[in-house]
């Protein structure tokens, strides 16, 4: 059967027979200064590298310069560049930042001459920076700047897919929605840290304008703690629109849950655990109602469900899982049990028997994947969570930064795609087959 009077617009969470709730969380200048006071001597040491020594003494080593940016004063500083400090004639020794009372992260870069700060600065926030440099000879400057920064007149909010330690399947995307439409996704996109219990390499991925998803090169090992921050305020996505708050989440992936559905043999395996379990005999859609091609993603689930289609209205139908929101269902179908194994009677879901329908159902959550192979009838991107329609090359196309992203306990970071290993060839258990969507 197919639950055609169910909504197709949105993209909602699965949910059992209790109902799994997906939850929604809300979410300039520069200055070069030199230090007022210098380690181990006073004001005659600042000039000491101008005055000629006497016949046979070395020049003093000039004194580090300190550029902060943005510079001591400013009162309206923009957010999205953060923090910037370079030094000449020296190396950086320290850093203090403090937002309010609370401290700010950066990192040094190599040579130790510049330091910026990781993420966005908040908005309407004080900022008061303190760093001290150390030159060749051993002397030391203190240079300081404290600023505060924009108060925007138009912001944005996000929220994500997940819900807080709900557990997913291995394939499930991380989704993050847009109140307005981004333009700088970049910067968006690099404003997002990740970390992963077990290391993976993804990447991000933009679906329109006010979705972004990041989506895994292959399927999430089963039982990964996922957890993202989205260090959205002070991030401009487009021009004058400010992000106010940050996002976080934490979920998890559960058991490896796997379906692989040929509309040709009328049979579905199913892989359970990353290993194959079962092979089921089903009936998938009649012809003109054909099940279409293509790696979905489960998305909500129901006991019963009720369903309407050609002469039948509000049917109860049992042990349903869905997977397309044009109403595509694993499901429980004992009226077919003849034609299970043999012949496609549906009109678009593929009926299992009561006893594999209810086998799957209690083990089913968002995001198992459902792999539709053999079908005339190709996939239709946005029918249901379709991000395992792209192949890894066609992922990378849609990212604004077009890298890799790799993710492990400590964090993520944004890589060359060609400086890793080529991906290896698909397999049921591992990922999605390039044009697995297209009609066979």
């Amino acid at each position: 059967m197919r639950e055609r009077d169910l909504t197709r617009a949105g993209r909602g969470g699965l949910s059992t027979s209790r109902r799994v709730k997906l939850g929604i969380a809300a979410v300039s200048g520069a200055a070069c200064l030199l230090a007022a006071a210098c380690s181990g001597g006073g004001a005659g040491t600042l000039a000491a590298s101008k005055q000629g020594g006497g016949a046979g003494t070395p020049a003093a080593a000039p004194l580090p310069q300190v550029t902060i940016t943005p510079a001591d004063g400013t009162t309206n500083a923009r957010t999205n560049h953060g923090i910037a400090i370079t030094v000449v004639q020296g190396k950086i020794s320290n850093v203090s930042v403090t937002a309010g009372h609370s401290p700010v992260s950066g990192a040094l870069a190599e040579g130790g001459t510049a330091w910026h700060t990781n993420w966005p600065l908040r908005t309407h926030t004080h900022y008061s920076v303190t760093v001290t440099a150390v030159n060749a000879g051993g002397k030391t400057v203190t240079a300081t700047s404290s600023f505060r920064t924009l108060g925007p007149a138009s912001t944005f909010t996000a929220t994500t897919l997940e819900g807080y330690n709900q557990t997913y399947g291995v394939g499930m995307p991380i989704v993050i929605n847009f109140s307005q439409p981004v333009t700088h996704r970049a910067q968006v996109e690099r404003a997002i840290e990740i970390k992963s219990s077990k290391p993976v390499v993804g990447a991000w991925m933009w679906n329109g304008s006010q979705e972004l998803d990041f989506r895994t090169q292959s399927y999430w090992p089963q039982h990964t703690h996922v957890s993202f921050t989205a260090h959205f305020n002070g991030v401009e996505i487009a021009p004058g629109v400010y992000g106010t708050s940050n996002l976080s989440q934490s979920f998890t992936i559960g058991d490896s849950l796997i379906g692989v559905t040929s509309t040709r043999t009328h049979h579905t395996k199913i892989y359970w655990k990353g290993k194959l379990f079962q092979v089921w005999p089903d009936s998938s859609g009649m012809p003109g109602d054909d099940t279409a091609n293509g790696t979905y993603l489960t998305i909500e689930k129901g006991n019963p469900v009720l369903m309407s289609g050609p002469g039948y209205k509000n049917v109860p139908v049992f042990f349903s899982v869905r997977f397309t929101w044009s109403g595509n269902y694993y499901h429980d179908a004992p009226w077919s049990l003849g034609e299970q194994g043999y012949v496609n009677v549906s009109h678009g879901c593929v009926n299992l028997s009561p006893e594999h329908s209810q086998w799957y159902y209690d083990r089913a959550v968002p995001g198992d994947p459902i792999t539709i192979t053999g079908s005339p009838v190709a996939g239709q991107w946005g029918d249901g969570y379709t991000e395992w329609f792209y192949s890894w090359k066609q992922l990378l196309q849609h990212s604004a930064t077009h890298m890799a992203v790799q993710v492990g306990p400590s964090g993520s970071t944004f890589v060359d795609p060609s400086t890793l290993p080529p991906p290896t060839p698909a397999t049921p258990l591992t990922g999605s087959k390039p044009y697995n969507f297209v009609a066979k």
